[in-house]
């Protein structure tokens, strides 16, 4: 085995009401690709947060490139040569590509003024150099999330890394976009002797890009193996402690009645171009309709202008009998809409409010909750908050805890939780299981069908194509905003369907 380029031994991570790390010993080789897995609240970001220096271990010991690190923090991890792309970003919205880039190491010329020509030229030779093509000149704020991921990387590379961390990097991209970064994963190691540390959920990439695993659960490090020598089944196994059996989900009842149409729609990017062209869909009560597109093809416009997060610049949405045109999202949702949007941090969740006052928004008024609509009856919501934490297996200290304290996939859960409990029969969903593990997963896409079966109408977005095919009733694609095709479920391959989500010409089966 190559020589460990990081090295923790028995570290532990303690956090109020919380063993986050429980006496983790795990040793990453260098010029390797190392997956490590687990459940959400199993440790796995924890722990890399202290080898990024943004958590200080309750005990053990950490090395770094055979040197023990005293007291780790962010500056030093950089000057190490350790990055870290976060699953939530740490971008400035209002900043250009370059300037993001170069933040904290900006090219100058005389007299000390930035050099923007510098700045630029530094994204497209990197661009060129890892395969990873951006618009150097773009404002963050107005990019898809996948090219907002893309953005963390060239910055961490920019810094120097050779131990980059990647914390579920594919999360936001699609089959093909993934298959892209890991191309570029393999040749920055093969060839530039890097090490790449990749936490995830998805076990079928853990055994398409990684040289060894290691298995987290419950705080602990349960196991690390030579990738070849497991498959699927074991590591779902290990992660979870039980054996994992995907059963068929099972569908029943017909098409009711049409909930959802979309006649000749027409919306405008944040740039103030054509982000949704002319599309006409429709979604029946009963009906999972599924949206296959690559990132930044209008699908998230799309959503936005049917939950009124985005004015409608032509055509129409109509949510049963009512033109939506002009409304806002509360009055939207008061027409049984429910929302599970694609960027949990920007519009799901309040990251400073509890986990109790989030689980309980949009039903706040209610007369369960509280008296005239104005004193809220605090033993009624505490008992409501703290059912759903348990039915969804939200992971934290408790109802009391800041939602944005918890991780990613349990931030989702708190979503899925309050959307799916608001009675609602509309639903429209965006990457529902983006950032989740396993176990989650699998309950989540039940919940998804028990709705579909109870007459809900579903409109779906995934990038997960094995998401989109094991839900959807239909498949629509989207390609620069326009519907290229609509298949129904069963009719077209996966490895069929990307013709369509990148032009190809429209078709109906």
């Amino acid at each position: 085995m190559a020589e460990p380029i990081v090295r923790f031994e028995h570290i532990s991570m303690q956090f109020p009401g919380v063993l986050a790390n429980d006496d983790v010993s795990l040793e990453i080789p260098r010029g390797t690709v190392v997956g490590l897995i687990g459940e959400n609240g199993a440790g796995k970001s924890t722990l890399m947060n202290v080898l990024y220096g943004l958590h200080q271990p309750t005990s053990g010991e950490l090395y770094v490139k055979g040197r023990r690190v005293e007291r780790q923090s962010p500056a030093n991890a950089i000057a190490m040569g350790v990055g870290m792309v976060h699953q939530h970003f740490k971008l400035v919205p209002s900043f250009t590509v370059k300037e993001n880039i170069a933040l904290c190491c900006e090219p100058t010329k005389k007299f000390g003024l930035y050099d923007f020509k510098r700045a630029e030229q530094t994204v497209r030779d990197l661009s060129e150099e890892f395969g990873l093509a951006i618009d150097p000149n773009a404002k963050v704020s107005t990019l898809s999330v996948g090219l907002q991921q893309r953005v963390e990387i060239l910055k961490t590379l920019h810094r120097g890394a050779d131990v980059l961390i990647l914390d579920e990097p594919t999360a936001v991209l699609t089959p093909q976009e993934t298959d892209e970064l890991f191309r570029v994963i393999r040749g920055i190691v093969e060839n530039k002797g890097m090490t790449v540390i990749i936490i995830t959920h998805k076990l079928y990439e853990v055994m398409a890009i990684s040289d060894r695993v290691g298995v987290m659960r419950a705080g602990r490090l349960v196991g690390v193996h030579n990738t070849r020598d497991v498959n699927e089944r074991s590591l779902a196994s290990m992660m979870v402690g039980r054996e994992m059996l995907f059963e068929s989900l099972e569908r029943s009842g017909e098409c009711g009645t049409e909930k959802i149409r979309i006649e000749h729609l027409q919306v405008l990017s944040d740039r103030m171009l054509p982000a949704v062209r002319d599309v006409n869909l429709s979604v029946r009560a009963g009906e999972i309709l599924g949206i296959a597109a690559i990132e930044g093809n209008g699908q998230s416009e799309l959503i936005e202008a049917i939950t009124g997060l985005r004015p409608i610049r032509g055509g129409s949405v109509r949510i049963e009998n009512t033109d939506v045109k002009g409304m806002s999202p509360g009055e939207i949702r008061a027409l049984g809409l429910a929302h599970i949007p694609e960027d949990r941090l920007a519009t799901g969740i309040s990251g400073a409010a509890s986990v109790e006052e989030n689980l309980l928004a949009g039903k706040q008024r209610q007369s369960a909750f509280s008296a005239f609509g104005i004193h809220m009856k605090k033993r009624a919501i505490h008992e409501y908050a703290k059912k759903l934490f348990s039915k969804f297996d939200i992971r934290g200290a408790g109802v009391e805890t800041a939602a944005g304290s918890l991780s990613g996939g349990n931030m989702q859960k708190v979503v899925l939780a309050r959307e799916f409990s608001l009675g609602a029969d509309k639903l429209i969903i965006a990457q529902p299981t983006r950032g989740v593990d396993i176990g989650a997963m699998e309950f989540i896409h039940r919940a998804i069908i028990e709705h579909r079966n109870a007459g809900c109408a579903i409109l779906l977005v995934s990038a997960d194509l094995d998401e989109l095919f094991r839900l959807s009733d239909r498949i629509v694609t989207m390609f620069e905003g326009k519907i290229t095709g609509e298949f129904k479920a069963g009719s077209i391959r996966k490895q069929d369907i990307g013709y369509y989500m990148t032009g190809g010409r429209e078709a109906n089966a």
